[in-house]
């Protein structure tokens, strides 16, 4: 398994440019521009460029749009547009580096991170917010949206991919709570979708993946007041992760939609894991549902943390290492528990660096029809990442690790993929991504991109 250093087929090489097609003019795109246009040689570029992931360093677009304003983005949209590869960037988390793509523009909507939550509780939330800039804003206000957990992730990769996250068995996806969003056409128009205006280009965008019908500006989102919560960890002794895997699965199944887990197996020699979760209520609630995981496992916890948190509190403790990560990582999607979870742990054995995370979905996520919205893992049981942190050195040591483990999950029948964590190297990925809503989502992209202007390598056009 290989991550973004494939060859290119010609199936992957971008449209050629049509009949009078021009080069960027770079200079009359700064000069049009409220923010900052930044250029190979300018003292600024090679920061502006660089991504989450420092195995990403390779990729140098020809200009970086620090866009100060919708008609910014709007200019570098019909600036670049069929002349050189195109992407927006708000957190930089694209895992392989799609939102910094070599020789072309990237869109920077930073600068676009407005927070604002009025008094009827909905909240406008510019594109390029992280989750940081989210959660503060709406506890500032009081109020609460389900999203991701690393604070540097941009909100908009979080909702047009779906957006799981440690609320979402209460509350639902962070794209169950769009009310609207505002965007950029490939051909430069602005429009704001909603699901009475553009209801194609609506549903799309909650878990159709970024990069592939418009660039959106602004979310609208409905928010619900927030919560007092309760965190927690356990972690368990090495060697007894199929006694906890067995117990976890029924455990968070039958558990109360306020209740949300997930189960980190850390691969070795042997193996160990570690229970953390979020709980909508105070620990006076949580502790007898932890206990009844303890006694379901047979297996006493090495520690074992449980703190009562508010709700911005709580999003920061599953906030993750500050700062840059390399790392190589994929996915898989448990449609149901796991029937023989030895054989899952055994992917995890005799290996270094790999870990297999598997996200409970279940409850307020299974409210929504499959086809109701782009996202089609409504019914699953949990997502999987499998993720290592590496460097430009062990890089294809560690993906050959990954890819070990992504191989033989599917071996024992689990398939799909989560687009957030996207990987050119799934087999079959466009399938994995959005199964049954896949040819509805190829009709929206083909219907508001023509002409491929967000063509990337594993955009909807090429799926």
């Amino acid at each position: 398994m290989a991550r973004a250093r494939l060859s290119r087929t010609p199936r992957d090489d971008p449209p050629a440019a049509g009949p009078g097609a021009t080069e960027v003019d770079w200079d009359g795109l700064r000069a049009r521009m409220r923010g900052p246009l930044l250029r190979p040689g300018d003292p600024a570029f090679d920061d502006a460029r660089k991504l989450f992931n420092p195995l990403n360093d390779d990729h140098v677009p020809a200009a970086v749009a620090q866009c100060a304003s919708v008609e910014d983005v709007r200019e570098g949209v019909l600036a670049a547009a069929n002349r050189v590869p195109l992407a927006a960037r708000s957190g930089g988390h694209s895992y392989v580096g799609y939102s910094a793509p070599d020789g072309g523009l990237v869109l920077d909507l930073r600068r676009l991170s407005a927070v604002t939550v009025p008094s009827d509780g909905t909240a406008t939330v510019g594109a390029g917010a992280t989750l940081r800039d989210v959660y503060t804003g709406l506890s500032q206000a009081g109020r609460a949206l389900p999203g991701g957990s690393c604070f540097t992730v941009g909100i908009a990769g979080v909702t047009l991919g779906g957006g799981i996250g440690v609320l979402q068995r209460k509350f639902g996806l962070t794209c169950d709570h769009l009310v609207s969003a505002d965007v950029v056409t490939a051909d430069g128009r602005t429009l704001t979708a909603t699901a009475s205006a553009t209801p194609d280009l609506f549903w799309a965008l909650r878990g159709g993946g970024g990069g592939n019908f418009a660039v959106v500006t602004r979310f609208t989102f409905a928010t619900a007041p927030a919560p007092a919560l309760t965190i927690f960890s356990l972690a368990f002794p090495a060697g007894k992760v199929t006694k906890v895997l067995t117990a976890w699965q029924p455990w968070i199944t039958a558990a109360p939609r306020e209740l949300w887990a997930n189960l980190n197996i850390s691969s070795g020699s042997t193996p160990g894991c570690r229970v953390s979760g979020c709980f909508v209520g105070p620990s006076g609630a949580c502790n007898p549902l932890l206990n009844d995981l303890v006694a379901r496992c047979g297996v006493s916890p090495t520690t074992r943390k449980v703190e009562d948190r508010s709700y911005f509190d709580a999003m920061r403790f599953f906030s993750g290492t500050p700062g840059r990560q390399a790392f190589v990582a994929s996915s898989r999607v448990l449609s149901a528990p796991a029937t023989n979870p030895g054989r899952v742990v055994d992917l995890l054995t005799g290996s270094t660096g790999v870990s297999l995370i598997l996200d409970a979905l279940g409850g307020a996520v299974a409210d929504v029809g499959v086809q109701q919205t782009a996202f089609p893992h409504r019914t699953a049981f949990a997502t999987a990442q499998i993720y290592a942190g590496a460097t430009t050195a062990s890089e294809a040591e560690v993906t050959r690790r990954v890819g070990k483990v992504v191989t033989g999950l599917a071996d024992l029948g689990i398939g799909g993929g989560y687009v957030n964590y996207i990987d050119p190297a799934l087999p079959d990925w466009a399938a994995c991504y959005y199964g049954p809503n896949l040819a509805r989502l190829r009709c929206v992209a083909h219907d508001y991109d023509p002409d491929r202007v967000f063509d990337f390598a594993q955009s909807l056009w090429r799926a």
